[in-house]
């Protein structure tokens, strides 16, 4: 029987995980946080933390929110710098990009759908635009 509440520490449960704690990828598929309906990431960033290569979601939408600090998405159109808090920027499939944690920074991502391999890398590298 599947569970109606379930509690717990999103730092915990994704640290195995790059943050991510509710998706296609949590097990056993009768927990209510596996679901291919959408994943959701807690990231604690330090200053100058990146992800230098290029990424696309072939299928899935996603937002990021910033709690604190500051925090910038490359997009082949520009980028996005989320300084305060409550800034996010919503992205569609498709889309290639980067980041780079500008500071200390906490944010909370949600992409959907949960699709195993939907994200690959691109072999662009990033720069950092100021």
């Amino acid at each position: 029987m599947q569970a109606k509440v379930v509690f717990g520490n999103a730092i915990v449960e994704g640290a195995k995980r790059w943050g991510w704690f509710i998706g296609h990828f949590i097990t056993p598929s009768e927990d209510p946080r596996s679901t291919e309906d959408l994943e959701v990431k807690w990231a604690v960033h330090k200053a100058g933390d990146s992800r230098t290569q290029w990424a696309v979601n072939n299928e899935a939408a996603t937002l990021s929110i910033l709690i604190h600090g500051r925090f910038r998405l490359q997009f082949e159109d520009g980028d996005i710098v989320l300084s305060q808090e409550g800034d996010y920027v919503l992205w569609c499939s498709g889309v290639p990009h980067c980041w780079v944690a500008e500071s200390d920074c906490t944010i909370v991502t949600v992409r959907w759908p949960s699709k195993s391999g939907d994200s690959v890398g691109m072999p662009r590298q990033f720069e950092v635009t100021e």
